[in-house]
């Protein structure tokens, strides 16, 4: 009887010890309420979660609205921020009436910072209106494919009747991998832009993965997006030898959960390419209503962690450098390359840093 009890507790013990990181249910059972992880490579679904249902896309969106700008306007094309554009709800940096920006300046700020005001720029630099380039948008998801989505604002704010799914915005962001600028650009971990009336500020991509030390060689890029109604949304695309996995979630309750099953899906996709286990699809009962009338003030949500701005003085230039540095990347890190590479760029403007 000893010899069965003390093995009972062996047992017990060894199972205990085991993490729940070594369960394959812990990588199934994503929090987001629709999640999809595609081989970049052959296109195979891997992990998929509720993927056809239908949700507000929030500033994910932003990727369609920044394809649709490249395949119509140079980079180097002047914008001035218009009323409307200023009068959008954003989150900072906030953009001034009258003041200037290039195309690749805004597309910057699209992309790693989510400005809803520079989207509405853009769209008024490309098509006069907003109204007018959403047609744009929807020409140009139907040119790739995708069946089950409708754009009616180019930043993503929410609108009636715009919707996409988890399914068809990974297949968004596949498409806009192949547009060299904006791969580069949500890879881009930290920049600085200067308007053409000598403001400058630098903005710190919304994508914290990028951030992480073990994930440094690892995630390429991608694009975060909330509202109330969408909750935390991210699309991301990952290499893992050679591969290329790219996800979509939608409907996550937290960024630190929308962090973790983006991890979840990427570690889950590689023991499929390994054929450790199988693809998995997985349905639930959700309810997607939608409201019939949505009012961007009073669904979209602000972020309360303002970004750093930089206005131009005549002092301290070494000081902007260093406190740049300091906050945003690590000592010696490969990141900062890129950041020091902007900053001696444009080493004739002098700066003073504050919070906003």
């Amino acid at each position: 009887m000893k010899i069965i009890i003390s093995l009972l507790i062996f047992i017990f013990i060894f199972f205990s010890s085991i993490k729940a990181e070594d369960s394959l249910d812990f990588y199934e059972n994503i929090s987001s309420m629709a999640g999809v992880a595609l081989d970049g490579n052959t296109g195979q679904i891997l992990y998929a979660k509720n993927p056809h249902i239908k949700i507000p896309p929030a500033s994910i969106v932003k990727l369609l609205t920044a394809m649709v700008v490249l395949d119509r306007i140079s980079l180097t094309q002047k914008i001035r921020i218009s009323n409307q554009a200023e009068s959008t709800a954003s989150t900072p940096p906030h953009l001034r009436e009258g003041e200037v920006y290039t195309v690749e300046d805004l597309l910057h700020l699209l992309l790693i910072k989510s400005s809803n005001q520079a989207a509405v720029a853009l769209a008024e630099a490309v098509a006069g209106s907003e109204e007018k380039f959403s047609e744009l948008m929807n020409q140009k998801a139907k040119m790739l494919g995708l069946k089950d989505s409708n754009f009616v604002t180019a930043s993503g704010l929410p609108a009636s009747n715009q919707y996409s799914t988890a399914y068809e915005l990974s297949l968004l962001l596949y498409e806009a991998l192949k547009y060299p600028h904006i791969k580069e650009i949500i890879n881009t971990p930290v920049k600085i832009i200067t308007s053409q009336q000598g403001r400058t500020i630098i903005i710190k991509n919304t994508n914290k993965l990028l951030f992480e030390e073990e994930n440094r060689d690892l995630i390429l890029g991608g694009k975060t997006g909330y509202t109330k109604l969408s909750k935390h949304c991210l699309v991301n695309v990952a290499k893992i030898n050679n591969r290329l996995i790219v996800t979509s979630l939608l409907g996550a309750p937290s960024r630190e959960v929308l962090w973790e099953d983006t991890k979840k899906l990427i570690h889950f996709s590689q023991m499929v390419l390994e054929r450790k286990v199988s693809p998995v699809i997985i349905n639930t009962a959700v309810n997607t209503a939608l409201p019939a009338s949505i009012k961007p003030s009073t669904y979209y949500k602000e972020s309360k962690r303002s970004n750093q701005k930089i206005v131009a003085t005549k002092s301290k230039t070494n000081l902007s450098q260093k406190a740049i540095s300091k906050r945003y990347l690590a000592k010696n890190s490969p990141l900062k390359k890129s950041l020091n590479k902007s900053i001696s760029s444009k080493s004739k403007q002098t700066k003073t840093t504050r919070k906003t």
